[in-house]
């Protein structure tokens, strides 16, 4: 939030206008099509572009200038919120689609862009993706570039949870911030009850200027409310979620979050990232009712953004919400749900397979592992990483290993990072490299007994030459028994037979 996005929608807008491409900027809201409109023309003031806005707020006149403008190829960049998907808006030569907010806005809305024109390139950007989007970007399906790097002297914004009757509290923060010439934002996202939240806060800060700002205002009034707010006229914005995506106010430094317990993750950390875009040390409170138990998922949540609260952590609430939710159906209109039938691990490496067979690049994939029951205590101890997201993201980092060198490397890294490698965990980094080895002889499973391996494999008859000239017992088209020699008796000895024989006969 806050690092630079829409400069790179500007840079890339203006790319394609040289090339003589049009360019669909698609936004949430109105008022952040409004900023945009701002923003775009500022920085493109000289160049031969034309920008126009197109929101349910342009008049009837306005509008049909626009619609023509964009059917006749003078309007460059057309920026707008979902008015821009209806179907009387007609491009001459649509040549990138820009995504803002993507998280706002649902697959059909974007299938719908996309199939304006069969070459368009599209560009969607979030702080805070999706599910689905996430998985297509993680497991290749599209390119995805992070911008880790803040803007110089950016802090990070200081969260804490409040009761909302905290009256004293309240007050107390509002002043300071007004003290030190800034502003605030009060979000309560009810607009039946947000005038009377208002003139409770009137009563609690009489001395602060205060405004209501909710998308259900006439347009005139929004625009002249959020005018004398950017102006510094306002002191305190009561306000409902319009002021969720994008909105760039560099003097609001404050943000009082009321029901925080009723928003989801991406939604608290969007709306965090209204504050704290400039060098003052910003603050969010959310403010949750005394006396009101909250549901677990909600406490978790509040639990969360509290936690994540460094520069740029949008990408791991991302992934934390993905993990909640699950990864979505990517051939349908789903953005989120779990893979139940087969499990997110395989359901992974199908989907790895198939974009390799997409991209004529099958070769490179390596086979799937084997099944290998070995009998040997495999896991990572607890009481080594703690964390379990971590546990889990080195697992991922252990189904990478091809070769014993890797193998090493890693048992190097994971000594270097949580200490020396418990015999559980070392035998764990084994099996996924012995496993990726069986895979790599044609063999789908192999299961120790004491004396034996029993091997299923994909070939007729199973090679003499296999396991260093060890005796291989065929039992049938793809059943062998491969005799263990005394070494290899134990699991231990077993997983060690296996790594020299395999290796050597690769």
């Amino acid at each position: 939030v806050g690092f630079g996005k829409t400069e790179v929608a500007v840079r890339a807008a203006f790319r394609a206008a040289l090339a003589g491409r049009q360019t669909a900027l698609l936004v949430p809201t109105t008022l952040l099509a409004q900023q945009h409109e701002r923003t775009f023309g500022e920085r493109m003031a000289g160049y031969p572009v034309q920008i126009r806005c197109l929101t349910r707020f342009s008049s009837p006149g306005e509008q049909a200038e626009t619609l023509a403008g964009v059917a006749e190829g003078r309007v460059e960049v057309l920026i707008g919120t979902h008015r821009i998907l209806s179907g009387d808006v007609v491009f001459s030569d649509l040549g990138l689609v820009v995504i803002d907010e993507e998280q706002r806005f649902g697959v059909a809305h974007k299938e719908r862009l996309k199939r304006l024109r069969s070459s368009v390139d599209v560009l969607t950007m979030s702080a805070t993706p999706i599910p689905r989007t996430l998985h297509m970007a993680l497991s290749g399906l599209r390119d995805v570039s992070s911008i880790t790097t803040p803007p110089a002297g950016r802090e990070a914004v200081e969260t804490g949870l409040r009761h909302a009757e905290d009256d004293a509290f309240i007050r107390e923060a509002l002043i300071r911030e007004m003290n030190r010439g800034g502003q605030a934002f009060f979000l309560h996202n009810r607009v039946h009850s947000i005038r009377a939240r208002a003139r409770g806060l009137e009563r609690l800060v009489p001395e602060a200027r205060l405004a209501v700002a909710h998308g259900q205002l006439p347009k005139g009034e929004i625009e002249d409310v959020m005018g004398r707010f950017l102006a510094g006229d306002i002191d305190v914005l009561v306000t409902t979620t319009i002021i969720e995506s994008g909105l760039d106010i560099p003097r609001a430094n404050t943000i009082f979050i009321d029901q925080a317990q009723q928003f989801g993750l991406a939604d608290l950390h969007q709306l965090r990232g209204r504050v704290g875009r400039w060098r003052d040390r910003a603050a969010c409170w959310l403010l949750v009712p005394r006396n009101e138990p909250l549901p677990e998922p909600a406490k978790e949540r509040l639990k969360a953004i509290e936690d994540l609260t460094h520069l740029g952590s949008g990408f791991r609430i991302a992934m934390r919400d993905m993990e909640i939710r699950g990864a979505g159906n990517l051939l349908g209109s789903e953005q989120s749900g779990h893979i139940a039938a087969v499990g997110y691990d395989f359901y992974c490496r199908l989907l790895a397979h198939a974009v390799a067979l997409r991209k004529g690049d099958e070769a490179a994939l390596p086979p799937t592992p084997s099944d290998l029951e070995h009998g040997a205590d495999a896991y990572l101890p607890e009481s080594w990483i703690p964390d379990n997201s971590l546990r889990f993201e080195r697992l991922r980092a252990f189904d990478g290993v091809r070769t014993p060198a890797d193998r090493d490397a890693m048992a190097l890294e994971m000594a270097d990072r949580f200490g020396p490698m418990p015999e559980p965990a070392r035998t764990l980094l084994d099996i996924f490299l012995c496993a990726r080895l069986l895979a790599s002889a044609g063999v789908s499973r192999a299961t120790r007994r004491t004396d034996r391996l029993i091997l299923h494999h994909e070939h007729e008859e199973a090679p003499s030459g296999w396991f260093g000239g060890a005796e291989i017992r065929a039992v049938k088209p793809g059943l062998a028994h491969v005799m263990l020699p005394t070494p290899a008796s134990t699991a231990r000895g077993c997983l060690d037979w296996l790594e020299d024989v395999l290796f050597l006969d690769s």
